[in-house]
């Protein structure tokens, strides 16, 4: 017996709702001795001709009345059939009766439903279909991984079609990815792209995907008229949402990618409730206009590219977007305020994780900022650069960070402001991260200038940043040790608790360089002090950074060690980039005084991929050099590059992993057909197999969201597979110790396997 007699494919246009009943009810037909029926209700005219419709369809008489229900009850009592009811979205409450009345009264009767929404009614199983899987990016995996993806594999079978001698290539490889990806995964949007191949090339339907509803109009003329094209398919949708329902889904099209609730209400509720907006929000997603999504401890919501497009034209005219726009950024601008004033804070791994969600709204409303011509938009595009810039050092987006600080400094002329003359800082301080010693100079020379008058306490503190970290710049440690030292006394009184760590951290990092272990110990239990009272995570692996330079300096090798595994331990806690690659470096250091090359080499690839454009502090250059060159020595070039290449290709949680001893070496190959996967990949596959979400891999292994995205794709890659449900099967092969496959059922191929196991 199956678990439900009624399963409703849901999911938004396009996305294979009827392709997938299709494929089910063929699979499962000889379970059923009276045949299977397939009912279309797209075409139905009202709601009182969806009896009428399905009686025709299994062969009852033509003649309806108010008794044609029962008839049909009674024609399908004695059956053993599969009703499929395809495109219940118009007539949900007529269908969902008749639903009803029809599972009560033939016991022998099946139903299998696609809908936009579910049908609402006791017993109904619902199977939301997903978007086709997309790599997260094409450079990740060669030809034979990123091709198991379902959208790749889509649009090179539909692109066969067209031009037979289409295949994928590494020239075609990027343009494809794009086009899928932009095309959120939607197989009819995909299809309708492959078939302009007639055409056009690869790379100008990529150029051309801007004007998406008009590139994807084109189609097959057997297909029902709401998927000819994308355009229809979408038009089908929006006439099933209320005036309410539409009016909130153009302004929601202001947001990139994903959004929150909180940020929803604030920006687009205009003269809504709250508890009115969280209702509409709940239609649109029943309506499978909106996607829910979870991350870390709060649901998000995403529209598809090609739905936020659609909403964007709705809207009135440009000047209410412009209005949404300004409100958009606003928000977020004081969202990063608020994330800056607790940064020093037990809240700073939960804001670590919002602000990883929100990166294409807050790239989005810096650029409005910038884009904007006027005293307000510069001020906020400041504003807000100024706020992220903890969390870009912390996450080493360094080169994003210096992006956006020369933008909107650039903007930001006449009377110097405090948030100019601490971007002028911040900018500084990203480009001696970067090693670009002689801009970092510059930049903290120019802030240096416009603090020489000034009398405000939070200038004056910048004042002692900038001469400080200038200081650094030149070798100067005596300098710049009494530069923080004053910016110490002066954050006591009047700074903030992040100004304060700052100070302290300054004045450690200057004391370890010039060899002061005694002043860095001081600094280390003061800022210990600030963190341990509010519970930040971040700066404590900094302070263990610093202590473990400290005692490497001082030829403690063990001491050395033993502080950087548990800076390792905090910075990979909060994905601190910026914190892992400095340990990486260190333990690279530890490694050649050992002798113990290969591990030197591995150390160092990774180092430099983790950090990608992060660079160690000048001081230190001395250091990198002189490993390197020691590891290249007890090596050769070839064996050298081999190690390093090893450690560059392997992913940050498996490269903590090595460093912590909890493997013994690392196992980069990405090759779509190496089939060896690593200790943490083998974890990550266990948890898999056990119907875990990627959030919920993060939640038991300790690792970020996307490390674990990470490593389910280089799995998938690895073994040849398209779905988690293969995984799951692969576990149980080998005789790992697992359960059951989750019947949440995150994949396409999973989700008709559950649709089949239901309906039989």
């Amino acid at each position: 017996m199956s678990v439900t007699r009624l399963v409703t494919i849901t999911g938004t246009g396009g996305i294979g709702k009827t392709r997938l009943a299709c494929r089910v009810a063929a699979e499962v037909s000889r379970a059923f001795d009276d045949g299977v029926w397939l009912v279309d209700l797209s075409e139905v005219p009202d709601g009182s001709s969806v009896v009428a419709a399905v009686s025709v369809l299994v062969g009852k008489p033509a003649e309806f009345n108010e008794h044609t229900a029962l008839k049909l009850a009674e024609y399908l009592a004695p059956k053993t059939a599969l009703l499929v009811l395809d495109c219940c979205d118009h007539f949900v409450a007529s269908t969902a009766t008749l639903c009803a009345f029809l599972l009560r009264s033939c016991q022998g009767l099946r139903i299998l439903a696609t809908s936009r929404q579910a049908l609402g009614i006791g017993g109904e199983a619902v199977f939301r279909v997903p978007p086709m899987t997309v790599p997260r990016d094409e450079l990740q995996l060669p030809v034979r991984g990123i091709s198991q993806f379902e959208a790749i594999t889509l649009f090179r079978e539909r692109a066969a079609t067209v031009v037979p001698e289409f295949g994928l290539t590494d020239t075609n490889l990027a343009a494809i990815y794009e086009i899928c990806r932009r095309l959120d995964g939607i197989p009819l949007a995909i299809e309708l792209a492959a078939i302009r191949l007639r055409t056009m090339s690869v790379e100008q339907i990529l150029q051309k995907l801007p004007d998406s509803h008009s590139l994807l109009s084109v189609g097959t003329r057997g297909a029902p008229a709401r998927q000819q094209t994308l355009r229809q398919s979408i038009d089908w949708t929006r006439d099933l949402c209320s005036a309410e329902e539409r009016a909130l889904w153009a302004r929601l099209s202001v947001f990139e990618k994903s959004f929150d609730l909180d940020a929803a209400e604030g920006i687009c509720a205009g003269n809504l409730a709250a508890d009115e907006v969280l209702d509409l929000l709940t239609s649109l997603i029943d309506k499978s206009i909106l996607i829910r999504v979870d991350h870390g401890a709060t649901a998000r919501y995403r529209l598809l590219g090609t739905l936020r497009d659609y909403g964007r034209e709705q809207l009135q005219d440009n000047t209410e977007y412009l209005s949404l726009r300004r409100l958009h950024r606003d928000w977020y601008a004081r969202l990063v305020t608020q994330a800056n004033s607790e940064w020093i804070s037990r809240h700073q791994g939960d804001w670590i994780v919002r602000l990883e969600a929100e990166q294409p709204n807050l790239r989005a409303a810096l650029e409005h900022c910038v884009a904007e011509q006027d005293d307000v938009g510069r001020s906020a595009g400041l504003q807000i650069a100024v706020a992220l810039y903890p969390f870009w050092c912390a996450q080493g987006m360094l080169g994003e960070g210096r992006q956006w600080f020369a933008r909107v400094l650039d903007g930001a002329h006449g009377r110097p402001s405090a948030d100019r003359i601490e971007g002028l800082y911040a900018a500084g301080v990203l480009a001696a991260l970067q090693g670009d010693i002689p801009a970092a100079r510059a930049l903290i020379d120019d802030g240096i200038k416009h603090t020489a008058h000034a009398a405000d306490k939070h200038v004056v503190l910048l004042d002692f940043y900038a001469e400080g970290r200038h200081a650094i710049l030149r070798g100067h440690f005596t300098r710049a040790k009494m530069c923080f030292g004053n910016a110490v006394s002066v954050s006591r009184n009047h700074g903030t608790p992040l100004q304060q760590v700052c100070a302290w951290l300054g004045l450690a990092l200057a004391s370890g360089l010039s060899g002061d272990t005694v002043r860095v110990q001081l600094c280390l239990r003061s800022i210990s002090e600030i963190g341990d009272s509010r519970g930040t995570e971040t700066y404590r692996g900094w302070i263990q950074w610093i202590s473990a330079l400290t005692a490497f300096q001082h030829g403690d090798l063990e001491q050395a060690g033993s502080m950087v595994k548990d800076c390792l331990r905090s910075a990979s806690r909060v994905n601190d980039r910026l914190g892992i690659t400095g340990c990486l470096e260190i333990s690279a250091w530890i490694a050649v005084r050992k002798r113990d090359a290969r591990r030197t080499a591995v150390l160092l690839g990774a180092a430099h991929a983790v950090g990608e454009s992060c660079s160690v502090f000048p001081q230190l250059l001395t250091y990198h050099a002189h490993c390197e060159q020691q590891a290249r020595r007890a090596l050769d070039d070839r064996a050298f590059e081999v190690a390093y290449s090893n450690g560059s290709d392997t992913c940050v949680d498996d490269v903590v992993a090595f460093v912590l001893g909890e493997t013994q070496t690392t196992n980069p190959s990405r090759s779509g057909s190496d089939t060896t996967l690593t200790r943490r990949e083998r974890q990550v596959a266990h948890l898999v197999s056990k119907g875990m979400t990627n959030r919920a891999i993060a939640s038991e292994l300790v690792i970020s969201q996307r490390t674990a995205q990470g490593h389910v794709e280089h799995i998938l890659a690895k073994l040849g597979f398209n779905s988690r449900s293969q995984i799951a099967a692969w576990i149980a092969e080998q005789g790992y110790r697992s359960e059951a496959p989750n019947q949440a059922l995150l994949t396409r191929r999973a989700g008709f396997e559950d649709c089949e196991k239901r309906v039989s």
